[in-house]
C-alpha cells in the first residue's frame, strides 16, 4: 500500500470487542443524560484514547460488525463520545456487498473487500478467516489493561512493513 496516497484503514468489531459488559471489563464513563438512555452499550476502557490516536495518526476509523444496528445508531453513539467514523459496515451492508452473488458462504467479515489494513475483533474464527482469505486481524480477549498499547504496536508494525515495501 502506498501510504502517501491511501490512508491506513483500521476497523473494529462492536459486540464483545468495543461493547463490553461492565461486570467483566473496565469501561469508559457512561454518556451523560439523556444520551445514556438511548445508547446503553458500554465501551471497553481505552477505546476513546485508541480511536483518538488512530484519528491523530491520519488513519481511517471504521466499524465492521455483524450486528444489525443501523449505521446512524452506530455513528450517533460514537459522535456522542466525540469520535468521527469514516465508515460503518453493519450486518445489512455486509450481506448486500459481500455475501450477495456468492453461492459459497463468505466469511462473517471480509475486511479486504473494503481495503481495511487491520481489523480488531474478539472472535477467533475471524482471525482464522483472515489467514484463509488474506486479511489482518488483531484479537482482543478478556480484560487487559494494555490492549490499546498492543493494538498501537500492531498498527506501527503494519505501517512499517508497508512503508518498507514502497
Amino acid at each position: 500500500m502506498d501510504m502517501g496516497k491511501n490512508r491506513m484503514r483500521i476497523s473494529f468489531d462492536l459486540d464483545d470487542t468495543l461493547f463490553v459488559s461492565e461486570k467483566k471489563f473496565k469501561v469508559e464513563a457512561a454518556l451523560r443524560f439523556p444520551f445514556r438512555m438511548i445508547y446503553k452499550e458500554r465501551l471497553r476502557l481505552g477505546t476513546l484514547d485508541l480511536m483518538r490516536y488512530i484519528r491523530d495518526q491520519g488513519m481511517e476509523l471504521w466499524i465492521y460488525t455483524t450486528s444489525y444496528r443501523s449505521e446512524s445508531y452506530i455513528r450517533g453513539l460514537f459522535r456522542c463520545y466525540g469520535i468521527k467514523l469514516d465508515c460503518v459496515v453493519n450486518g445489512m451492508k455486509h450481506a448486500k456487498e459481500v455475501q450477495s452473488g456468492h453461492r459459497e458462504g463468505m466469511p462473517s467479515k471480509y475486511p479486504s473487500k473494503y481495503r481495511i489494513d487491520l481489523h480488531i475483533d474478539d472472535d477467533r474464527s475471524v482471525a482464522e478467516n483472515g489467514r484463509s482469505y488474506g486479511f489482518s486481524v488483531f484479537i482482543v480477549g478478556d480484560q487487559d489493561d494494555s490492549w490499546t498499547e498492543k493494538i498501537m504496536a500492531e498498527i506501527e508494525r503494519i505501517k512499517n512493513k508497508e512503508e518498507s515495501t514502497v
